[in-house]
């Protein structure tokens, strides 16, 4: 390291944080679950093809893989997944990518089938000990049409197929069993609400013969979300709702709803996937439990009987897949200065063991960019939100001169958020003299029901205008170069970033990855989770047509004024290539500066490290181009035409490089 840092454009930095860094940085862990002394999770791996492994941790501290090398343990269920195994001591119950059958994993013996060789996906179940069989979703695609989802009862040994408990729903989650196994616990929800909108938690009596008998609606409705049911060691009904704006901690005892915490602040998330868990039981009289405020993720334990919150100290702002028993308690933990990671702390020493840390690549605390909580006036007079990340490597300065330019990053969802927690690929930027603003526009989760609300009917509108908002809030703090302004974002981030780019002028380029262009497209064409949500969003179809085409990039292309570089896997289903290969051929064109990266068996959200590496290199010599710095290594495009399994198409870059 240089005594005194070496002048340099902003962008051009040298830096230890590669791609090459990140991709290997990519590896995610989810679903968390306890099975005895035993601690299980999932991890997916961008060095194995994105292969999803469960992983399980013994009591005498022993990590190792719980599934064959071959197995990818994965649903399909939304799309989207999650909860794809349960446990019973050393046996397994998991849903098998590649044929989305349901299998059985006995120790020292090869994965079996328990599901019938049929067009149907499996996921989020709980093990009913009493009638020897796991108790699931299935969504059906046997029928024409839509999918038929259900709750079912898969045999544990698989001798006969799957028998329907609960349906007539559009949508089913969370099917639990009290702790004497004599009553389900479920959710249910009806096009077009998403699990965020209305959901309802139902509860049903397990007959004798296993069959389902009276059924009662026990909370939600189409305007309130519940989240989280679950059973306390005593047979209490527990549940998360955001009946009173934020969603809340709540209790069924003798037939009347307790509201456990009052805060303002959020004890949910949004259902994306299944098996999301922010508390657990401790004990009869003790709940562990995640909550986020202003953005930041806090851990907590409630004493039930007298209703107190006591906030625990440990150093993780974004926590998620809560687990507890007894004095332990396990979850997905990451921070500002650490990745996420796999961890248990101790409620009566309230020490902390991290268990698996999501990054095995050490990087030096000198190039970590810290992040700064910001608020900033948007449309309507509502104030949005962010996390902001000066540029940050010791061994450079930028130009006295000159300010950074800023990176704004729109992210998933849109009913989503980001959050604090150390992400080598916002690092990538910020070693290199770009500064970022992660976005958490109006719509996103963590700030209550109401401002979730506000993107209704305003998809294209609001988080727009909060992505230039954010831009021009730091530009006019003089913390950013308000004329060398960059936006970036992944599917629904993606439609975002194509959306600013057609409407204004404020960026001076973009990149899409597997971003929405086609609004009409996306609703008659994408899966059956997400085929009303905008109904929500931007209007019910085919009555606002009109809207859709409106605020579809694809028919205002001819209007971007700025490079794009568009990055797309070949088999995504949710955003197809054809959106934005239609975008491509508007800025062909118009004549202006754009690269089209097809990547050959990536589907909706890239997990090859390799895809990984490539996508940020490529996005990083496109930005090169578009504002003029130069790269500290080369990057040629006539290269990546002979990388294997990519298609690339590009006009008005040169063959070798910005």
């Amino acid at each position: 390291m240089p005594s005194k840092p070496n002048t340099a454009p902003f962008g051009s930095w040298e830096s230890p944080i590669t791609a090459n860094v990140v991709a290997s940085d990519a590896m995610a862990v989810s679903d968390i679950a306890l099975d005895g002394e035993s601690i299980l999770w999932i991890e997916m791996r961008p060095t194995e093809a994105g292969r999803y492994v469960i992983v399980r941790r013994s009591p005498e501290g022993d990590i190792h893989d719980a599934v064959p090398p071959s197995f990818n343990a994965r649903t399909r269920v939304h799309e989207y997944g999650g909860a794809p195994f349960v446990a019973d001591g050393q046996t397994l119950y998991v849903s098998n990518f590649d044929d989305q059958r349901l299998y059985r994993l006995d120790p020292g013996r090869d994965p079996r089938p328990i599901t019938p060789v049929v067009p149907a996906r499996y996921a989020d179940g709980v093990i009913d000990r009493q009638h020897g069989r796991v108790i699931c979703v299935r969504e059906d695609h046997r029928g024409e049409g839509e999918p038929v989802n259900a709750l079912v009862a898969v045999p544990a040994d698989g001798s006969a197929a799957p028998i329907v408990l609960v349906s007539g729903a559009d949508f089913y989650g969370s099917p639990r069993l009290s702790p004497k196994g004599d009553r389900l616990a479920w959710l249910s929800w009806h096009h077009p609400n998403m699990p965020w909108d209305g959901t309802e938690l139902w509860c049903g009596t397990v007959q004798a013969n296993g069959s389902i008998g009276e059924q009662e609606r026990v909370a939600g409705g189409p305007e309130e979300s519940i989240f989280q049911p679950q059973w306390s060691p005593d047979g209490h009904l527990t549940f998360v709702s955001d009946r009173t704006n934020w969603w809340n901690l709540y209790q069924l005892r003798a037939g009347r709803v307790d509201h456990l915490v009052d805060l303002p602040a959020e004890f949910g998330r949004p259902q994306w996937r299944f098996g999301t868990s922010t508390y657990d039981f401790a004990s009869p009289d003790t709940l562990v439990c995640s909550y986020t405020s202003g953005g930041i993720w806090h851990l907590a334990s409630l004493d039930l009987p007298s209703r107190t919150l006591t906030t625990l100290d440990q150093p993780y702002t974004d926590i998620a897949y809560v687990r507890a028993a007894g004095s332990r308690v396990v979850f997905r933990g990451g921070s500002p200065i650490e990745p996420h990671a796999v961890v248990a702390l101790d409620l009566e020493t309230e020490e902390i063991e991290v268990l698996r840390r999501t990054s095995r690549v050490p990087v030096d605390a000198s190039y970590v960019s810290r992040p700064r909580q910001v608020e900033f006036p948007t449309g309507d007079g509502w104030t949005a939100h962010g996390f902001y990340y000066p540029p940050r490597n010791p061994n450079y300065r930028g130009p006295m001169d000159r300010l950074p330019p800023l990176l704004v990053i729109s992210h998933g969802g849109p009913t989503s958020a980001t959050t604090s927690t150390l992400n080598l690929a916002v690092q990538y930027w910020t070693s290199r003299g770009v500064a970022v603003l992660d976005v958490n526009y109006r719509g996103s989760t963590g700030y209550g029901r109401a401002y979730r609300a506000l993107l209704n009917g305003t998809w294209g509108l609001a988080d727009v205008e909060d992505c230039t908002s954010g831009a021009r809030y730091l530009s006019e703090e003089d913390a950013v170069d308000g004329e060398r302004l960059l936006i970036r974002g992944g599917s629904a981030g993606g439609y975002t970033t194509l959306r600013a780019l057609t409407t204004s002028h404020a960026f001076a380029a973009g990149a899409s990855y597997y971003g929405v262009s086609d609004l009409e497209a996306l609703t008659l064409e994408t899966h059956k989770f997400e085929s009303r949500y905008l109904d929500g969003l931007v209007g019910p179809y085919p009555e606002r047509k009109d809207l859709y085409h409106e605020r579809s990039p694809i028919h205002r292309a001819h209007h971007i004024p700025c490079p794009v570089i568009f990055l797309q896997g070949s088999e995504d289903r949710v955003v197809p290539p054809r959106q934005a290969e239609t975008m491509v051929e508007a800025l062909r064109e118009k004549g202006l500066p754009f690269v089209y990266l097809l990547f050959e068996g990536e589907q909706h959200g890239f997990r090859r490290s390799e895809t990984i590496t490539l996508a940020l290199e490529a996005e990083l010599a496109f930005y090169a181009h578009a504002l003029g710095f130069e790269l500290p290594e080369p990057f040629r495009w006539s290269d990546v035409r002979k990388t294997e399994g990519v298609d690339i198409e590009f006009s008005g870059l040169g063959e070798d490089g910005p």
